[in-house]
């Protein structure tokens, strides 16, 4: 059971999950967008959101900036976050600017602002779960596609709730949140997404 609740905190580990959101995204939107612009969109968040973050993670814990993944002290998260608002920035004028695809931009545009709360909460010394608003982020966007869209996606909802739940058993299982702090995590995902639906649904 030890094992398993680990794993799950990896298998849904915040980095992945802008990048899931975007490929449910594609996987979904009935406008044609040319498979090459779908792979190069792809591939260029990948390098942003997934392959740079860990780079950039074994260059910090070389540094001595950080001990280990899970950045368990408040002012072990402060560089991170910031380095990730960083990217999240670039993605947003870059790879989804808002003249291209709305429901991408005012996405990470979510994430942009979840991030920045998670920052400011680091800074004021209280923790909350990254893992928690990422996935509770991407909970909220399926939710919103599948209204914008009229598509019926009631089967994976539901099993990304269960995934909620599983998270937030396995982060309180390793001790590393609290139910407080877990709590606001999902709120901290969910209300800059559902502010920013305004704008685009």
């Amino acid at each position: 059971m030890n094992a398993l609740l680990k794993s799950i905190s990896y298998i849904f580990h915040p980095l992945l999950m802008p990048f899931l959101g975007v490929v449910f995204y594609f996987s979904k939107s009935p406008r044609f967008i040319p498979l090459p612009i779908i792979k190069a969109k792809l591939f260029s968040l990948a390098l942003l959101t997934i392959l740079l973050p860990i780079l950039l993670f074994f260059l910090l814990r070389t540094l001595g900036k950080i001990n280990t993944i899970h950045l368990a002290t408040t002012k072990e998260r402060i560089l991170p976050l910031l380095i990730n608002c960083v990217i999240v920035f670039v993605i947003i004028q870059r790879i989804f600017p808002n003249n291209e695809i709305a429901e991408l931009y005012y996405f990470f545009v979510g994430v942009l602002l979840s991030t920045l709360t998670c920052l400011i909460l680091a800074a004021l010394n209280f923790k909350v779960s990254i893992h928690m608003i990422a996935s509770a982020g991407v909970f909220m966007f399926f939710i919103a596609l599948s209204i914008h869209f009229n598509i019926n996606v009631n089967g994976l909802i539901a099993l990304f709730t269960i995934a909620i739940g599983a998270i937030a058993t396995s982060r309180l299982h390793l001790k590393v949140h609290t139910n407080i702090e877990l709590i606001i995590g999902f709120f901290v995902g969910v209300i800059p997404q559902l502010i920013l639906l305004n704008y685009w649904l």
